[in-house]
């Protein structure tokens, strides 16, 4: 009969678990410690014929020590109370400061101080492939961490309201592990900076692994900006529905661009109605600021476009022309 082989013994060189931890690990691990105490776990509560109830859970992101958290806005819809708590088990009340469904962020703020706040990093910075770690809670375990890479940068979200709908730009993507309860999590890069917050994932038969988070970038920095102060956005609408589109060559060559954003609907007595803006009409600037994607478009229809007359150049049956429009306020 065989001897059975021995276990080799450990080395003693390697006995450390400092020792043992590659660049990838010591990169993870070294976010995860920086940021575990800057996510909190959210219960989100509902008052109802005068009782509380439990309407969800989810995650959320310090962004100021005097308790401003950054979370989704799915998570604390039609929220009006509930309680986070933070990795060192130290539990506060919360309440809704403002919410976004058309960004799908929300702020709220806790009865608590000298918070460990997040510094803020920049997507559009990152690169495909980069090393990302997500924080969050998903399926009720707090202080979760996975890490992979960027999937993708540029991708869409659809965000709707009962009275409209709105792509949501430039969406990271990303093979981190996200489940229900990491949205509102933080998305860091290697160097533990919030680049995105977990806001969805596909399910099971749609694409396993698949997870999304919305930007920090300069838009949603002035959405959060507005939440803080205001509790709201504001933002400008035209009533219209529209989709990129090719430009007709003779256009394209003028104007020096391939792209513009077709009009497919128009809302009835909407601003884009009441300018005499159709269906089949092409945009391609708004006070001469070029316009080749909706994104585009909707950024420039913020509050300060409220109420004020813009200029829309648009192509129509082939030819360039110019019509005045006012954009109202949007009312979700």
């Amino acid at each position: 009969m065989t001897a059975p082989t021995a276990v080799p013994p450990l080395d003693p060189a390697v006995a450390d678990d400092g020792d043992v931890l590659d660049v990838y690990s010591r990169t993870v691990a070294g976010v995860a410690e920086r940021l575990l105490p800057s996510v909190a776990s959210l219960e989100v509560r509902r008052r109802i014929r005068g009782r509380w109830q439990r309407a969800g859970a989810g995650s959320a992101v310090v962004l100021t020590p005097d308790g401003f958290l950054v979370t989704s806005a799915h998570v604390v819809d039609g929220a009006t109370g509930g309680v986070a708590e933070f990795a060192d088990g130290t539990r506060a009340d919360l309440e809704v400061v403002g919410t976004d469904r058309l960004s799908d962020l929300a702020v709220v703020r806790v009865a608590a101080t000298d918070l460990p706040a997040v510094t803020l990093g920049d997507a559009a910075q990152l690169r495909v492939g980069q090393l990302v770690v997500a924080i969050g809670n998903p399926l009720g375990y707090a202080g979760s961490v996975s890490a992979g890479v960027v999937s993708a940068v540029g991708r869409s979200l659809t965000a709707a309201t009962p009275r409209t709908a709105r792509l949501i730009e430039n969406v990271i993507q990303t093979d981190a592990a996200l489940h229900p309860g990491n949205s509102g999590g933080a998305l860091a890069d290697s160097a533990g900076r919030v680049v995105g917050i977990n806001t969805a994932l596909v399910g099971p038969g749609l694409g396993q692994g698949l997870g999304m988070a919305i930007p920090i970038d300069a838009g949603t920095r002035t959405i959060v900006g507005a939440l803080l102060r205001d509790g709201r956005v504001r933002r400008a609408y035209l009533g219209i529905g529209g989709g990129v589109r090719p430009l007709p060559p003779r256009a394209a060559a003028s104007l020096g661009r391939s792209r513009g954003v077709e009009i497919t609907t128009v809302e009835d007595d909407g601003p884009a109605a009441l300018a005499g803006l159709r269906p089949e009409d092409i945009i391609v600037s708004v006070d001469g600021v070029a316009i080749e994607t909706v994104g585009a478009l909707q950024a420039h229809l913020t509050d300060a476009a409220v109420d004020r007359e813009v200029e829309l150049r648009i192509i129509r049956s082939g030819q360039l022309t110019s019509i005045p429009a006012r954009p109202a306020e949007l009312q979700e």
